[in-house]
């Protein structure tokens, strides 16, 4: 009985009989104590109540599915073309790796060594620039891979000041970096470093033996046993020095009997034979960062921070990414505002993860959202277009790119502005994709926060509606557009419209467009747009009105487009229509005489000679004289003649 009384004692250390909580006090909760007084019978019922109680809170997590995001091995090749090149500052590496989406994550640092292996400058740069800027994602196992590296290409100097680094941070020599270094060293015939490599590994690997004995020792002991005294006068009369590193060992060799792993340590401190340390306190928080030992970490963590111990880099990494490949966000988001507050604080990737990470959930978690924005900017921190960039790009792959608005909106009171680029690209994309309501709503947004370039959004949204075939939202933005922002700017978004209304075989009414921006508005409309128009109009029989837009481009000063007319003429028109063009496309009394020229050519050409004969009939004195016409003329008779006149004996 007294056995079980005290396993029970242990265990309960670890429960908490408040339901879930939905907002967690991060910094000094005290920890839970024990009442030593409490009686056998009370101790049962708690138990029994604890046990029955954790059946029941399994929490229900969003099953939504996530962003998926880039695998190492897609990043991996991203990492080669930057770090590849010499000389490049620190800013123009962040900038090239924000802009390919690339978050430095511990398994991509180790992935980029791998690709390194040959490249000894290049993963130079790399290490150095994660040890400047990722330091968190740095462990024994990257030091062991850069260690390699370094020995394997024969940089002997800086393989043993590397080795230094790494006694002072307590890290050894693995089997895997031994093995290939020594193997360069014995072939270059480099004795005195082959037996000091050998004198190193041979004290890491004695170390390294003995704690694995030990540990092998210590968790036989507990999983073969039901705990109680007699565990505990085992695991004392086994003469073990229970250090930091054992006992961490022990922790996580046991995390599949979680509940011995908790009673070993408690027992451990309450007996006398180990105070924790922020080491151990880690090494059991790595074990309880997991879906359904979420209330375990979270009671454990709070009584470390109370006990004045920090977590770690590893374990906020470690738990973070478990929490997040789970779907657990909100104990992600949870884990994200306690680091903030340490003095280990998390990396910017890390926002811009949860931020995507929220956003493509199955229901749009704001405050949630807010929550990782004001965490991060309270921390002295300024977001980015880069964090936009990248939440945008996650609901466009869910399709919920018409979330955005909400989250401008959110990121708007957490001090941010879009850029003029994010804007247009803003614009476009939801007039695209066809959201009316939500594309009026950034409008609004823009006119009401943005002080310039409203233009130029106003056109990329124009431009969206036109990918999208819609005239009439597209008419009624650009309607808005010039309302709104005048007609000085509007010359491109004309053109886009023009083009569309064309697209739809709609070309004279493009045209009466353009008329009412000419007269009405004073637009000015670009050369481009009156040759697209020109064109057009002629294609889909739209003669007079092509003639009235050779006028509006002599108002514009801009030069005739005539090619589109002679072709026309020359198939379809006839000698009064040839006779309306000349006149209209110069504001002299008539064109030149190789316009003229120009036309009886493709007339004759087109097999329209009749036709070429009829203009002529009604063209100017001077041009039916004319030297040139008279020898065109004359050169196309005789072939005429030589079909035609019969042939006399």
């Amino acid at each position: 009985m007294r056995n079980h009384q005290r396993w029970l004692l242990l265990l309960l250390r670890h429960h908490s009989l408040s339901p879930p909580h939905i907002s967690r006090n991060l910094i000094n909760r005290p920890p839970f104590q024990v009442n030593r007084s409490v009686t056998s019978s009370a101790i049962y019922s708690r138990a029994s109540h604890m046990l029955s109680y954790q059946r029941s809170i399994f929490r229900n997590f969003s099953t939504s599915e996530l962003a998926v995001e880039h695998k190492d091995s897609d990043q991996i090749p991203i990492l080669n073309a930057i770090f590849s090149k010499p000389n490049r500052t620190n800013d123009e590496i962040k900038l090239d790796l924000e802009s390919n989406n690339v978050i430095i994550t511990h398994d991509l640092v180790i992935g980029g060594l791998r690709s390194f292996n040959t490249a000894p400058d290049s993963a130079r740069r790399f290490f150095n620039w994660v040890t400047e800027n990722e330091s968190e994602r740095l462990s024994s196992k990257v030091y062991n891979y850069m260690l390699g590296i370094l020995g394997s290409n024969g940089l002997v100097k800086e393989f043993w000041g590397m080795v230094d680094v790494m006694r002072g941070k307590g890290y050894g020599v693995s089997r895997g970096t031994f093995n290939r270094v020594i193997e360069r060293f014995e072939e270059e015939e480099m004795s005195s470093d082959v037996k000091k490599l050998k004198e190193l590994y041979g004290s890491n690997e004695l170390v390294a033996n003995s704690s694995k004995e030990a540990c092998s020792r210590v968790c036989k002991l507990i999983r073969g046993n039901v705990w109680g005294d007699d565990v505990e006068m085992q695991l004392r009369e086994l003469k073990i020095e229970f250090t930091s590193e054992l006992i961490s060992m022990v922790l996580e060799k046991l995390e599949c009997e979680i509940n011995k792993a908790l009673i070993f340590f408690r027992w451990i401190e309450e007996s006398g034979v180990f105070k924790h340390n922020e080491q151990t306190f880690n090494a059991l928080a790595r074990v309880l960062g997991r879906e359904e030992l979420s209330e375990k970490f979270w009671k454990l963590v709070d009584e470390m921070r109370t006990a004045g111990f920090e977590m770690e880099r590893e374990t906020y990494i470690r738990v973070l990414e478990n929490f997040v490949k789970r779907k657990m966000i909100k104990d992600a988001v949870d884990l994200y505002e306690y680091a903030m507050v340490g003095v280990n604080k998390p990396s910017s990737h890390d926002c811009t993860l949860l931020l995507k990470k929220i956003a493509v959930s199955k229901e749009l978690d704001l405050d949630l959202f807010k929550k990782v924005l004001r965490v991060f900017t309270e921390s002295g921190n300024s977001l980015t277009g880069a964090n936009l960039d990248a939440v945008l790009k996650s609901l466009t792959s869910l399709d919920r790119f018409g979330e955005c608005n909400k989250i401008l909106k959110a990121m708007g009171d957490a001090g941010f502005t879009p850029s003029p680029n994010q804007q247009n690209k803003i614009a476009f994309n939801l007039g695209s994709s066809g959201k009316d309501k939500e594309s009026n709503e950034f409008m609004n947004y823009v006119e009401s926060t943005v002080s310039s370039a409203k233009s130029e959004t106003w056109t990329s949204l124009i431009e969206g509606y036109r990918e999208a075939g819609d005239l009439a939202k597209a008419s009624d933005a650009f309607e808005m557009m010039v309302e709104k922002e005048g007609p000085s700017h509007a010359g491109y978004a004309l053109e886009l419209l023009v083009s569309l209304y064309c697209r739809k075989r709609r070309a004279v009414h493009a045209f009466e467009l353009v008329e009412k921006m000419v007269y009405q508005k004073e637009l000015p409309v670009w050369h481009t747009t009156y040759k697209l128009l020109i064109g057009k109009l002629l294609a889909q029989r739209g003669f007079e009105e092509g003639l009235h837009v050779l006028h509006f481009m002599l108002i514009q000063g801009y030069p005739p487009f005539l090619d589109p007319f002679i072709k026309y003429l020359s198939k379809t028109g006839s000698a009064d229509d040839a006779l309306a063009f000349t006149s209209a496309m110069t504001p002299k009394k008539h064109p030149s005489t190789s316009v003229y020229l120009n036309l009886f050519e493709a007339y004759f050409k087109a097999g329209r000679g009749s036709e070429a004969q009829d203009f002529l009939a009604i063209c100017p004195k001077y041009i039916r004289n004319h030297a040139d016409v008279l020898n065109l003329f004359c050169s196309m008779k005789p072939q005429k003649a030589t079909a035609t006149i019969p042939v006399t004996a």
